[in-house]
């Protein structure tokens, strides 16, 4: 070769080979870049949705207990209970019985002074006894003129006038005895006397004290409570208003002997729902022979009730409040939420019964989200039904006083 010529070049042959190949190379190495990205995306797509199913707790609905145990506040009062009021005005002349004091009926608990009703007595004894002469009076006069009137010696007319006259003194007498004897019955309430055997719980009243008659004007002057039987009264809900009847037993418990328990009877209700409360007037009766028992006192009181068959129980915590009604939202065959109209029967504070719109083959979510909606895909996790009923198969219902109200 001459050194002074051309280096060899390649051929454009060569050239446009060599373009194809690295368009080639380029081609693949951008076709696998994207298939990359769309197989990350992909993978991130399908990885957010899976995170983006909610997991929920799933339980069972547990069928009813056979009885259940409802426990309520009752007050306690005494089987007779009188506030004693004066009926005669006057000074507090003594007092013979304390609080605290037993008493038998009759037992003179005070005496009043009553000087003006005394007055008033002899008055009327006064009164009576000048009604009384007039009385012999007109009869003397009467029957003088009904004798001359035979003898023609006075006329008819004036003879009818001396026995008109003698009667109407009669009559006056009569009023004037009647008098007497009302005084003389009103000076007994003098004596403030036990209307019944029982215990004195209150004294409102000291020696000196001035005394106004009745209630409206005067004070209690003493209170007597019967205690060898107590009432209690408890405000039982609409709900258990069929289930607790007369005759039925109850167990009393009272904070200030929690290790016992004391038996009651139901002996009447009120027949009638309080339009405020909507609840049932319920009294039961306690014996209370020793006296262990006090009157005005606060009580638990526990009826066992039967359950009602056939239905199911579910926590609280399960339930929908939408604007169609109450709802549960159960998981069906494939995973999606489905949403059921349930009806409510006895609300036991926890739980609630369910007599409608639920099977107990059903999977019910327990503390469902607000969001949750009809057929949402959801992750379910088995968790112990919350509504499993207690031991001793007798669920405890306690229903807080305000609750009746």
């Amino acid at each position: 070769m001459h050194p002074f010529s051309e280096p060899n070049r390649p051929s454009p042959r060569r050239l446009r080979v060599a373009g194809i190949v690295a368009l080639i190379v380029a081609l693949a190495l951008a076709l696998g870049g994207v298939a990359l990205r769309i197989h990350a995306g992909s993978t991130l797509k399908a990885k957010t949705e899976a995170e983006a199913i909610p997991t929920v707790s799933v339980i069972d609905p547990a069928p009813g207990g056979s009885q259940e145990q409802l426990v309520l506040p009752g007050n306690v009062q005494a089987y007779f209970d009188a506030p004693i009021y004066a009926r005669v005005p006057g000074y507090l002349k003594k007092w013979y019985f304390d609080i605290g004091a037993h008493v038998k009926a009759g037992d003179l608990l005070a005496e009043i002074e009553t000087p003006e009703l005394d007055q008033q007595l002899k008055q009327a004894q006064a009164d009576l006894a000048t009604a009384k002469a007039k009385e012999k009076l007109a009869e003397i006069t009467a029957n003088r003129w009904k004798g001359m009137l035979a003898s023609d010696s006075v006329s008819k007319q004036e003879a009818d006038e001396k026995a008109g006259d003698y009667e109407a003194k009669q009559a006056t007498a009569n009023a004037e005895l009647a008098n007497v004897e009302r005084l003389q019955a009103t000076t007994s309430f003098k004596r403030i006397v036990a209307p019944f055997d029982g215990v004195v719980t209150a004294r409102k009243t000291d020696i000196g004290q001035l005394i106004n008659a009745g209630s409206s004007s005067g004070t209690e002057l003493f209170r007597v409570a019967d205690t060898h039987k107590l009432r209690v009264y408890v405000q039982v809900p609409q709900t258990y208003s069929l289930q607790v009847t007369d005759g039925m037993h109850a167990q009393l418990h009272f904070p200030e002997q929690p290790e016992r328990s004391f038996p009651a009877k139901v002996i009447a209700t009120s027949e009638a729902i309080s339009e405020s409360s909507r609840s049932l007037l319920v009294q039961l009766e306690v014996d209370n022979p020793n006296g262990k028992l006090i009157s005005g006192s606060y009580a638990e009181v526990h009826f066992d009730l039967p359950s009602t068959p056939g239905v199911l129980q579910l926590p609280v915590t399960a339930l929908l409040f939408r604007q169609h009604g109450m709802k549960v939202a159960t998981i069906g065959p494939d995973g999606r939420v489905v949403l059921k109209n349930i009806q409510i029967g006895r609300d036991m504070g926890t739980r609630v019964e369910v007599v409608a719109g639920l099977t107990a083959a059903d999977r019910v979510i327990d503390s469902p989200p607000d969001w949750l909606a009809q057929g949402d895909r959801v992750h379910a996790i088995e968790a112990a039904p919350a509504s499993a009923v207690p031991k001793k198969d007798t669920p405890k219902v306690v229903v807080a006083e305000g609750a009746a109200e």
